[in-house]
């Protein structure tokens, strides 16, 4: 994921602005100080953000220079020091709380999501993200979901066509929006079809949708259902991805028996806690 786009900067800027205002206050007391500081964990948990941090503090000053101790999607323990950092004291100090705010949030997530993707090692079946992420910080959200060891399901509406309860009631039916759809979109785009019951499932399955996301289906109807799904679809000759959506994260390894490809899931973004990092400084 390419994270060095004009759009994070401008994010990045806004970020420091709403924090700096008109300018920080306890500036005229570090001036011409050079300050050395390292980040510390009160937890254990995924790291996520680290090149974040060297973009935040050099938009304030460029001679600031940042040393990574650990790599995103890497584990650290409680304790242990993540970075260390060095520059005009005034930057650093005013730099911290944005640049820690947002590696907390990010390294909550990536932690959150790694807890899953363990439940799910060694079963074939993939962890993915949704589109209930924070105004704003979606391609960071996700990020942070694939630092986890996570996959990302589409981004935005234009990454894929993805019929869903109220697209299906309003069009009159799932083959009269799919038709319309696959008439129209470019030829690359998948189309995926959320269905609720097995009757839509089958029927999402004969007319060739790319996808089917099953809501809320008990585990014990899926390891029915998949079957004969993967037969339909071998009939039309065409590859069906079949995810498994609305669960509860506790039967994560009911569900990968199941013989579905995906499950996705809002919980690691929606629900994860910060993880507590701390900037302290350093004697020099």
């Amino acid at each position: 994921m390419d994270l060095h786009t004009p759009g994070l900067n401008r994010l990045l800027d806004s970020w420091l602005d709403e924090d700096l205002g008109r300018g920080d206050l306890t500036n005229i007391a570090l001036q011409e100080i050079t300050g050395s500081a390292y980040w510390v964990s009160r937890e254990k948990g995924i790291f996520c953000g680290g090149n974040l941090v060297k973009r935040i503090f050099q938009r304030l000053d460029p001679s600031v220079q940042v040393n990574l101790l650990v790599k995103d999607g890497e584990y650290f323990d409680a304790e242990q020091q993540l970075l260390k950092i060095k520059g005009p004291a005034a930057t650093l100090a005013a730099g911290e709380r944005t640049a820690l705010n947002l590696i907390m949030r990010l390294s909550g997530i990536a932690t959150a999501t790694n807890a899953l993707v363990q439940e799910l090692k060694g079963t074939g079946v993939h962890l993915a993200d949704t589109r209930k992420t924070t105004p704003g910080l979606r391609i960071l959200e996700k990020y942070a979901f694939r630092c986890g060891g996570g996959i990302n399901h589409r981004f935005g509406l234009d990454d894929a066509a993805m019929l869903k309860e109220n697209h299906i009631a309003w069009a009159g039916g799932i083959k009269t929006a799919f038709q319309a759809i696959r008439a129209t979109a470019p030829w690359p785009s998948k189309i995926i079809i959320e269905v609720e019951d097995s009757d839509q499932a089958e029927e999402a399955t004969r007319i060739g949708a790319d996808g089917i996301l099953l809501d809320a289906f008990p585990p014990e109807v899926l390891h029915n259902l998949v079957p004969k799904l993967r037969k339909l679809a071998s009939i039309r000759t065409n590859q069906i991805v079949l995810e498994a959506s609305g669960i509860d994260p506790i039967n994560l390894k009911a569900y990968a028996k199941s013989g579905i490809d995906l499950i996705s899931t809002s919980a690691p973004i929606t629900r994860s806690s910060w993880i507590d990092l701390s900037m302290l400084f350093e004697k020099t």
